[in-house]
C-alpha cells in the first residue's frame, strides 16, 4: 500500500487525488497518494471503502511505485 494524505509534504512524487481521481466514492478533500511511502497492512485493518480510482489515475500511481522500488535498484 501507498501512504494517501491530504498533504504532499514537498514530495514531488506525490500524485494528487481530486473528485476526477475516483470513477466511484472518493475522499471529503484532495489529497496525494505518495509513492515513496509504502508500507504492508492486514487486511483487517480495511474498515471502509471510500471509493475507487479510475483506472488511468490507479495506473499513474502504480506506475510511480514501479518507478521508486527501480530506482533503489540503480543506487
Amino acid at each position: 500500500m501507498c501512504q494517501v494524505t491530504s498533504n504532499p509534504y514537498s514530495d514531488t512524487r506525490a500524485i494528487m487525488l481530486s473528485d476526477e481521481s475516483f470513477q466511484q466514492g472518493g475522499l471529503q478533500r484532495a489529497s496525494y497518494a505518495r509513492p515513496a511511502k509504502l508500507f504492508t497492512a492486514n487486511h483487517e485493518l480495511m474498515v471502509a471503502e471510500v471509493g475507487v480510482l479510475t483506472v488511468e489515475v490507479l495506473r499513474q500511481v502504480i506506475n510511480a511505485v514501479v518507478e521508486v522500488l527501480h530506482s533503489g535498484l540503480q543506487a
